[in-house]
């Protein structure tokens, strides 16, 4: 039985793809655990499944003929590692293609899930590509986050528990915290945790799926831990921001489903006249790309129907 798969999802983004298994090879090479790579391409035109099979022999890559998405990609990834066969791994790690390991970031995501039997889902300390901080976990969105994203907030504000953010001083602190979710970039689950919950539900095309999953897991009476130790360089948004408009529908149709199967009907109800709000006052920019503006005006129809 494998220690640990790796299930890196791509689409048209061949050099940043390269480097973040260059990387992820490297550290798992120094420091272990024993792992093998699982790279599914989403229909790139720009050779990202050769290119990879070239440099990299020894990962496995599947070339999907069409575009599945971030939840269908990695349960297509985890499936051909064995997730659900008689030979599965011991845990899987869900990678992004737009992030660089940094050394021994693996062997310690890794050690922090298995320390605890009860710990089911874990997730690196972030940086940005000039290594500023990022955050890595939050806890589970409720109104106040909507009200962030659309309304003037003071800065504290968005930067706190207001906010969905947990204190700069549990990262600073080194040791591992738990939270309601860790961000998709890094992910790394208990087999146990895969079995019991199941995997991403594919109703999310992309964004939120790692949310609706890590609540599933919180449910299911997993523990969810931030491992500052681990240290990921993510660079962010590569792919899906290729296509701006489509990634702003695809965002709040994530958002909305979200909301409805995991908060209580009058909070749902709530959400949407945020949302619907918060697009009319986007509408008002100045000098909106006409097919941004036809993105929002989607979205508050999406959020005006229950």
């Amino acid at each position: 039985m494998t220690d640990l798969a790796v299930v890196i999802v791509t689409w048209n983004v061949r050099e940043l793809a390269l480097e973040a298994v260059r990387s992820l090879l490297a550290d798992v090479e120094a420091h272990g655990p024993q792992t093998d790579v699982y790279v599914v391409d989403c229909a790139s035109h720009d050779g990202t499944a050769t290119a990879i099979q070239a440099a990299f022999p020894s990962v496995h890559v599947i070339a999907s003929a069409e575009n599945l998405g971030f939840g269908r990609g990695n349960n297509l990834g985890m499936r051909e590692a064995g997730i659900g066969g008689s030979t599965p791994p011991k845990a899987v790690y869900l990678l992004n293609p737009d992030t660089i390991t940094q050394p021994g970031a693996t062997r310690q995501l890794y050690d922090a899930l298995i320390a605890d039997p009860r710990n089911g889902l874990v997730g690196a300390q972030l940086s940005f590509g000039d290594g500023s901080f990022q955050h890595g976990a939050f806890a589970f969105p409720g109104l106040r986050q909507l009200w962030v994203e659309f309304f003037p907030t003071p800065g504290r504000l968005i930067e706190g528990r207001f906010n969905g953010r947990y204190p700069r001083a549990l990262y600073a602190a080194g040791q591992p915290f738990e939270v309601d979710f860790v961000l998709g970039a890094t992910m790394m689950l208990r087999r146990e945790v895969i079995e019991q919950t199941g995997m991403f539900d594919e109703q999310f095309f992309m964004y939120c799926e790692e949310i609706d999953w890590a609540w599933r897991i919180k449910r299911a009476g997993w523990r969810a831990l931030c491992v500052p130790e681990a240290h990921v360089t993510h660079l962010g948004g590569q792919s899906t921001g290729q296509v701006r408009p489509q990634s702003v529908i695809n965002l709040w149709t994530s958002r909305l489903r979200l909301y409805k199967k995991h908060q209580p009907a009058w909070k749902y109800w709530a959400a949407r006249q945020l949302i619907m709000r918060g697009m009319q006052r986007n509408l008002g920019e100045k000098d909106l790309p006409p097919e941004v503006a036809d993105a929002y005006r989607t979205v508050y129809q999406l959020a005006r129907t229950p």
